[in-house]
Protein backbone atom coordinates (compact mmCIF):
# COMPACT_ATOMS: atom_id res chain seq x y z
CA UNK A 1 0.00 0.00 0.00
CA UNK A 2 3.05 2.27 0.13
CA UNK A 3 3.70 3.24 -3.49
CA UNK A 4 6.86 5.12 -4.51
CA UNK A 5 6.31 8.89 -4.63
CA UNK A 6 7.84 11.23 -7.19
CA UNK A 7 9.35 14.26 -5.43
CA UNK A 8 12.08 16.86 -5.90
CA UNK A 9 14.03 15.39 -2.96
CA UNK A 10 17.24 15.32 -5.00
CA UNK A 11 17.12 19.13 -5.21
CA UNK A 12 16.62 19.80 -1.51
CA UNK A 13 19.26 21.56 0.58
CA UNK A 14 20.39 19.90 3.82
CA UNK A 15 21.30 22.49 6.46
CA UNK A 16 22.04 22.48 10.18
CA UNK A 17 19.75 24.09 12.74
CA UNK A 18 20.21 23.80 16.47
CA UNK A 19 18.76 24.62 19.85
CA UNK A 20 19.17 23.84 23.51
CA UNK A 21 16.87 21.85 25.77
CA UNK A 22 14.21 24.29 26.98
CA UNK A 23 13.25 24.76 30.62
CA UNK A 24 9.52 24.48 31.42
CA UNK A 25 8.00 27.86 32.25
CA UNK A 26 5.02 29.60 33.82
CA UNK A 27 3.81 33.21 33.51
CA UNK A 28 5.88 35.65 35.55
CA UNK A 29 4.70 37.30 38.75
CA UNK A 30 2.25 38.69 39.75
CA UNK A 31 0.32 36.18 37.60
CA UNK A 32 -0.71 32.95 39.32
CA UNK A 33 0.57 29.71 37.82
CA UNK A 34 -2.92 28.16 37.77
CA UNK A 35 -4.85 27.60 34.56
CA UNK A 36 -8.57 27.03 34.02
CA UNK A 37 -10.07 23.76 32.85
CA UNK A 38 -13.03 23.72 30.46
CA UNK A 39 -15.44 23.61 33.43
CA UNK A 40 -13.85 26.65 35.06
CA UNK A 41 -11.92 24.83 37.80
CA UNK A 42 -8.31 25.81 38.39
CA UNK A 43 -5.54 23.27 37.88
CA UNK A 44 -1.77 23.10 38.17
CA UNK A 45 -0.13 20.40 36.04
CA UNK A 46 3.16 19.88 34.18
CA UNK A 47 3.12 21.45 30.73
CA UNK A 48 5.34 21.59 27.65
CA UNK A 49 9.11 22.00 27.73
CA UNK A 50 12.08 20.29 29.34
CA UNK A 51 12.99 16.61 29.33
CA UNK A 52 10.02 14.26 29.72
CA UNK A 53 11.38 10.99 31.04
CA UNK A 54 8.32 8.74 30.90
CA UNK A 55 6.22 9.92 27.92
CA UNK A 56 7.36 9.04 24.41
CA UNK A 57 6.12 9.10 20.83
CA UNK A 58 4.02 5.96 20.46
CA UNK A 59 2.45 6.31 23.93
CA UNK A 60 -1.17 7.24 24.51
CA UNK A 61 -2.19 10.87 23.90
CA UNK A 62 -4.88 10.89 26.62
CA UNK A 63 -4.96 10.14 30.33
CA UNK A 64 -1.78 11.82 31.57
CA UNK A 65 -1.89 14.20 34.54
CA UNK A 66 -0.54 16.92 32.28
CA UNK A 67 -1.42 19.91 30.09
CA UNK A 68 -0.24 19.42 26.49
CA UNK A 69 3.03 17.65 27.33
CA UNK A 70 5.65 17.26 24.60
CA UNK A 71 6.96 13.68 24.60
CA UNK A 72 10.74 13.30 24.81
CA UNK A 73 12.82 16.48 24.64
CA UNK A 74 11.85 20.04 23.69
CA UNK A 75 14.43 22.47 22.30
CA UNK A 76 14.47 26.16 21.37
CA UNK A 77 16.73 29.12 20.68
CA UNK A 78 16.75 32.04 23.16
CA UNK A 79 16.61 34.68 20.41
CA UNK A 80 13.23 34.97 18.64
CA UNK A 81 14.29 35.18 14.99
CA UNK A 82 16.74 32.30 15.33
CA UNK A 83 14.13 30.27 17.16
CA UNK A 84 11.65 30.91 14.36
CA UNK A 85 14.26 29.63 11.93
CA UNK A 86 14.72 26.49 14.02
CA UNK A 87 10.97 25.88 14.16
CA UNK A 88 10.32 26.41 10.45
CA UNK A 89 13.42 24.59 9.18
CA UNK A 90 13.06 21.48 11.36
CA UNK A 91 11.02 18.78 9.64
CA UNK A 92 9.25 15.78 11.13
CA UNK A 93 11.51 12.79 10.58
CA UNK A 94 14.78 14.79 10.56
CA UNK A 95 17.68 13.29 12.51
CA UNK A 96 18.95 15.13 15.58
CA UNK A 97 22.18 14.67 17.51
CA UNK A 98 23.12 15.64 21.07
CA UNK A 99 26.32 17.72 20.94
CA UNK A 100 27.02 18.46 24.62
CA UNK A 101 26.63 16.85 28.04
CA UNK A 102 26.65 13.24 29.22
CA UNK A 103 24.45 12.05 26.33
CA UNK A 104 26.66 13.62 23.61
CA UNK A 105 26.60 11.60 20.41
CA UNK A 106 23.09 10.20 20.91
CA UNK A 107 20.96 10.36 17.77
CA UNK A 108 17.21 11.05 17.83
CA UNK A 109 14.42 12.10 15.49
CA UNK A 110 12.17 15.18 15.25
CA UNK A 111 8.56 14.20 16.06
CA UNK A 112 6.75 17.53 16.39
CA UNK A 113 6.68 21.30 16.77
CA UNK A 114 4.48 23.02 19.34
CA UNK A 115 4.35 25.36 22.34
CA UNK A 116 2.26 28.42 23.20
CA UNK A 117 3.27 30.18 19.98
CA UNK A 118 5.18 27.56 18.01
CA UNK A 119 8.37 28.09 19.97
CA UNK A 120 9.60 24.54 20.60
CA UNK A 121 10.78 21.60 18.49
CA UNK A 122 10.07 18.12 19.89
CA UNK A 123 12.65 15.35 19.54
CA UNK A 124 12.53 11.69 20.50
CA UNK A 125 15.58 10.18 22.17
CA UNK A 126 15.76 6.77 23.87
CA UNK A 127 14.81 6.88 27.55
CA UNK A 128 18.27 5.85 28.75
CA UNK A 129 19.76 8.84 26.89
CA UNK A 130 17.14 11.21 28.33
CA UNK A 131 18.25 10.15 31.83
CA UNK A 132 21.72 11.54 31.04
CA UNK A 133 20.56 14.84 29.55
CA UNK A 134 20.30 18.24 31.20
CA UNK A 135 18.41 21.44 30.44
CA UNK A 136 20.68 23.54 28.24
CA UNK A 137 22.31 20.65 26.37
CA UNK A 138 22.87 21.57 22.72
CA UNK A 139 21.16 19.55 19.99
CA UNK A 140 21.79 19.89 16.25
CA UNK A 141 19.29 18.87 13.55
CA UNK A 142 20.08 17.98 9.95
CA UNK A 143 17.20 19.91 8.41
CA UNK A 144 15.98 18.53 5.10
CA UNK A 145 12.49 18.80 3.68
CA UNK A 146 11.75 22.51 3.31
CA UNK A 147 10.75 23.13 -0.30
CA UNK A 148 9.83 19.52 -1.05
CA UNK A 149 6.98 18.94 -3.50
CA UNK A 150 5.03 15.97 -4.81
CA UNK A 151 5.89 16.12 -8.51
CA UNK A 152 2.71 14.36 -9.66
CA UNK A 153 0.46 16.19 -7.20
CA UNK A 154 1.60 19.84 -7.15
CA UNK A 155 -1.62 21.07 -5.51
CA UNK A 156 -0.74 19.15 -2.34
CA UNK A 157 1.40 21.45 -0.21
CA UNK A 158 3.91 19.65 2.01
CA UNK A 159 4.56 21.15 5.43
CA UNK A 160 7.72 20.32 7.36
CA UNK A 161 8.01 16.62 6.53
CA UNK A 162 11.36 14.96 5.91
CA UNK A 163 11.88 12.97 2.69
CA UNK A 164 12.68 9.78 4.61
CA UNK A 165 9.33 9.93 6.46
CA UNK A 166 7.31 10.85 3.36
CA UNK A 167 8.70 7.79 1.58
CA UNK A 168 7.37 5.53 4.37
CA UNK A 169 3.80 6.84 4.50
CA UNK A 170 1.13 4.39 3.29
CA UNK A 171 -0.48 5.88 0.20
CA UNK A 172 -2.60 5.12 -2.82
CA UNK A 173 -3.76 7.02 -5.91
CA UNK A 174 -7.36 7.78 -6.77
CA UNK A 175 -7.16 9.35 -10.22
CA UNK A 176 -5.66 12.82 -9.81
CA UNK A 177 -6.00 12.58 -6.03
CA UNK A 178 -3.51 11.02 -3.64
CA UNK A 179 -4.61 9.45 -0.36
CA UNK A 180 -2.45 8.75 2.70
CA UNK A 181 -3.08 6.32 5.53
CA UNK A 182 -4.18 7.77 8.88
CA UNK A 183 -5.37 6.28 12.16
CA UNK A 184 -8.37 8.62 12.49
CA UNK A 185 -10.24 11.51 10.89
CA UNK A 186 -11.02 14.66 12.86
CA UNK A 187 -14.14 16.58 11.74
CA UNK A 188 -13.84 20.32 11.28
CA UNK A 189 -15.96 21.14 14.33
CA UNK A 190 -13.40 19.45 16.59
CA UNK A 191 -10.46 21.50 15.32
CA UNK A 192 -9.53 23.88 18.13
CA UNK A 193 -6.70 26.14 19.26
CA UNK A 194 -4.40 27.28 16.47
CA UNK A 195 -7.06 28.20 13.93
CA UNK A 196 -6.06 31.42 12.18
CA UNK A 197 -2.37 31.06 13.03
CA UNK A 198 0.35 30.31 10.51
CA UNK A 199 0.81 26.69 9.51
CA UNK A 200 4.59 27.06 9.09
CA UNK A 201 5.73 25.32 12.25
CA UNK A 202 3.88 24.88 15.51
CA UNK A 203 0.70 22.87 15.97
CA UNK A 204 -3.05 22.98 15.86
CA UNK A 205 -5.13 21.28 18.57
CA UNK A 206 -8.10 18.97 18.57
CA UNK A 207 -10.93 19.91 20.92
CA UNK A 208 -11.51 17.23 23.55
CA UNK A 209 -14.11 18.59 25.99
CA UNK A 210 -16.91 16.42 24.52
CA UNK A 211 -15.59 13.01 25.58
CA UNK A 212 -18.69 11.19 24.30
CA UNK A 213 -18.01 12.56 20.81
CA UNK A 214 -14.38 11.44 20.99
CA UNK A 215 -15.36 7.94 22.09
CA UNK A 216 -17.99 7.71 19.34
CA UNK A 217 -15.34 8.50 16.72
CA UNK A 218 -12.54 6.51 18.35
CA UNK A 219 -10.48 9.66 18.86
CA UNK A 220 -9.97 8.95 22.57
CA UNK A 221 -7.62 6.11 21.57
CA UNK A 222 -5.13 8.32 19.73
CA UNK A 223 -1.41 7.78 20.36
CA UNK A 224 1.39 10.28 20.18
CA UNK A 225 2.85 9.94 16.70
CA UNK A 226 -0.44 8.92 15.07
CA UNK A 227 -1.12 10.29 11.62
CA UNK A 228 -4.56 11.94 11.52
CA UNK A 229 -6.65 13.72 8.91
CA UNK A 230 -8.45 17.03 9.46
CA UNK A 231 -11.62 17.44 7.41
CA UNK A 232 -12.48 20.75 5.71
CA UNK A 233 -9.26 22.29 7.00
CA UNK A 234 -7.07 24.45 4.76
CA UNK A 235 -3.56 24.81 6.17
CA UNK A 236 -1.68 26.11 3.12
CA UNK A 237 -0.75 29.39 4.80
CA UNK A 238 -2.95 29.64 7.89
CA UNK A 239 -5.19 27.07 9.57
CA UNK A 240 -8.82 27.69 8.67
CA UNK A 241 -12.14 26.14 7.68
CA UNK A 242 -12.71 25.49 3.97
CA UNK A 243 -15.24 22.97 2.66
CA UNK A 244 -13.53 20.29 0.62
CA UNK A 245 -10.06 21.06 1.94
CA UNK A 246 -8.05 18.35 3.66
CA UNK A 247 -5.02 18.27 5.92
CA UNK A 248 -2.91 15.49 7.40
CA UNK A 249 -0.75 15.84 10.49
CA UNK A 250 0.93 13.94 13.30
CA UNK A 251 -0.17 13.96 16.95
CA UNK A 252 2.75 15.63 18.72
CA UNK A 253 1.47 16.63 22.19
CA UNK A 254 -0.85 15.17 24.81
CA UNK A 255 -4.34 16.19 25.78
CA UNK A 256 -4.97 18.89 28.40
CA UNK A 257 -7.87 20.13 30.59
CA UNK A 258 -8.33 23.50 28.85
CA UNK A 259 -11.16 24.06 26.37
CA UNK A 260 -9.83 23.85 22.82
CA UNK A 261 -6.54 22.26 23.88
CA UNK A 262 -6.80 18.55 23.25
CA UNK A 263 -3.90 16.72 21.63
CA UNK A 264 -1.62 18.93 19.52
CA UNK A 265 -1.18 18.11 15.83
CA UNK A 266 1.77 19.16 13.67
CA UNK A 267 0.73 19.54 10.01
CA UNK A 268 2.50 17.54 7.32
CA UNK A 269 0.46 18.30 4.18
CA UNK A 270 -2.70 20.02 2.96
CA UNK A 271 -4.71 20.74 -0.19
CA UNK A 272 -7.72 23.00 -0.78
CA UNK A 273 -10.14 21.18 -3.06
CA UNK A 274 -10.12 17.40 -3.14
CA UNK A 275 -6.56 16.84 -4.34
CA UNK A 276 -5.64 15.16 -1.04
CA UNK A 277 -7.50 12.39 0.75
CA UNK A 278 -6.97 9.77 3.42
CA UNK A 279 -7.89 6.23 4.40
CA UNK A 280 -7.84 4.47 7.76
CA UNK A 281 -4.94 2.20 8.62
CA UNK A 282 -4.38 1.39 12.32
CA UNK A 283 -0.57 1.25 12.17
CA UNK A 284 -0.04 4.75 10.75
CA UNK A 285 2.19 6.02 13.57
CA UNK A 286 5.60 7.59 13.05
CA UNK A 287 7.11 5.67 16.00
CA UNK A 288 6.38 2.47 14.09
CA UNK A 289 7.17 3.81 10.61
CA UNK A 290 10.54 5.20 11.72
CA UNK A 291 11.23 2.27 14.08
CA UNK A 292 12.31 4.61 16.88
CA UNK A 293 14.27 3.15 19.79
CA UNK A 294 12.39 3.21 23.07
Amino acid sequence: MTAPLATNAADLVAVSVAGSIAHPGFPGLPAEPYRLASDGTAFLLPTYGGIIYNVSVGDRAFGWAADCIHPGVSIKQPEDTRNRGLNVYACIGNRAKVMTGQAAGTVGVVTGKSGRFSEQVIIHFPKDARAKMAVGDQIIIRSEGMGMTLTDHPEVMLKGIAPNLLALLPNRREGARIDFGVTATIPAHLVGAGLGLTSEGGSIHMQSTDRAQLAERGLDKLRLGDLVALEDTDSRYNHGYLRGAHAIGVVCATDGPRAGYGPGICLLMTAPAGQLGSFITPDANIADLLAVEA
